[in-house]
């Protein structure tokens, strides 16, 4: 499993690059933060959008269909580099920009798919499975912008997006070959349904509840900013972010490396429910190292949260619709965090840095008390 899991890594390093080398390329082509900040959240939507898209590819014509997304998706990262130096205009960089997200390849979401298969079956290492999982996404989080910051300071900003794109391009060419056999997909188990996996009520309840949960997470991303802005060192706001995925890591770890004795839906729904609990003690945040101490605690639920989640979703997802079904709640999750960035900024305006703690502890548990409304139809799981 591990050179199909080195694959599936590579190919999600341009989620942790492609917005932050996007905005530093647009802004040192056109000169503009709205422009480049503009092209980013269009690419960012594209991916959310795009995901179920090209999942339901795969559910129907199998894993062939992520080399097309990938050619698209690299082709498209090349077309925005060929348009940036033609000094295009944002008419032309924002469509270009969405339709190069909507075809990334959904290799993440297959990956979790295989994991039953992977494993035997057996639910202890699945669990670790969805948990290693969930962890590498972050540590793609934390080595993407360091990884631009590398490139930009000693090449240029250029560079991050040519290395997005052949990381994609060689990742799926990789994680194809390391493929186990497996049959031809029954065309005949896809239900016909236009809802496709969001037919299933478990599905629908992951997505209820990870649209808050997204919100908060947005909001923490502009509220943390602040905070250090607000003390004078702004040089400090990727650091307690970096600190705030350190402690996401080491909840993962720690929840994978657990046995599981109670119900995956009730680990799932006590997870939820602790979660805007560890983000309440940021309020009181007063210096920045107490700070970087508080937003350990507040990550330390946020992978073991993201991998219930995925495994849920591939447990109520309906036949035929697993790699689409995993993907539903993360396009939920990265909606929330679009809109809860959105609405932060302007709150922080308004009231401070604070207010935007608020508002994540606030939709967190909006998001714990759908969980739990609705968990009867997480029961199954």
């Amino acid at each position: 499993m591990t050179p199909l899991l080195a694959a599936s890594l590579l190919t999600r390093l341009p989620i942790g690059v492609n917005g932050l080398a996007t905005i530093l390329f647009l802004r040192d082509r056109t000169g503009s933060y709205a422009v480049a900040g503009a092209a980013a959240g269009a690419l960012a939507l594209g991916a959310g959008l795009g995901a179920p898209i090209g999942a339901r590819l795969v559910d129907r014509f199998g894993p062939r269909a992520l080399a097309a997304l990938a050619v698209a998706h690299a082709g498209g990262l090349i077309g925005l580099l060929a348009l940036g130096y033609a000094n295009a205009s944002a008419p032309a960089l924002l469509p270009a920009a969405l339709v190069t997200g909507i075809a990334l390849p959904p290799t993440s979401s297959v990956m979790r798919a295989l994991y039953p298969r992977l494993t035997g079956g057996d639910s202890a290492l699945v669990q670790s499975a969805f948990a290693l999982d969930s962890v590498l996404t972050e540590t793609v989080f934390i080595a993407g912008p360091l990884l631009t910051a590398l490139l930009v300071a000693t090449i240029a900003p250029a560079a991050a997006l040519v290395l997005s794109a052949a990381a994609v391009a060689g990742g799926v060419v990789a994680f194809l070959a390391a493929l186990p056999p497996a049959e031809e997909p029954d065309a005949e188990a896809v239900a016909p349904s236009r809802l496709g996996a969001l037919r299933a009520p478990g599905i629908q309840t992951l997505v209820l509840s990870m649209l808050p949960v997204g919100f908060a997470f947005g909001a923490l991303e502009v509220g943390i900013p602040a905070f250090a802005t607000d003390r004078g060192r702004p040089e400090l706001a990727g650091v307690l972010i970096a600190i705030w995925s350190v402690g996401s890591v080491a909840g993962g770890l720690v929840y994978g490396a657990r046995t599981r004795r109670t119900s995956l839906a009730l680990v799932h729904l006590r997870v939820a429910l602790v979660l805007p609990l560890g983000f309440v003690p940021l309020i009181i945040g007063g210096t920045p190292v107490t700070m970087a101490l508080l937003v350990i605690p507040a990550g330390i639920f946020i992978a073991p949260l993201i991998a219930t989640r995925n495994e849920l979703a591939g447990r109520v997802a309906p036949p035929g619709s697993t790699t689409e079904a995993l993907t539903w709640p993360l396009t939920a999750l990265v909606g929330g965090v679009s809109l809860g960035a959105a609405a932060a900024g302007g709150l922080v305006e308004a009231g401070g840095w604070r207010a935007a703690v608020v508002a994540a502890v606030a939709a967190a548990g909006v998001g714990a008390i759908v969980a739990l409304a609705r968990r009867g139809t997480l029961t199954a799981a």
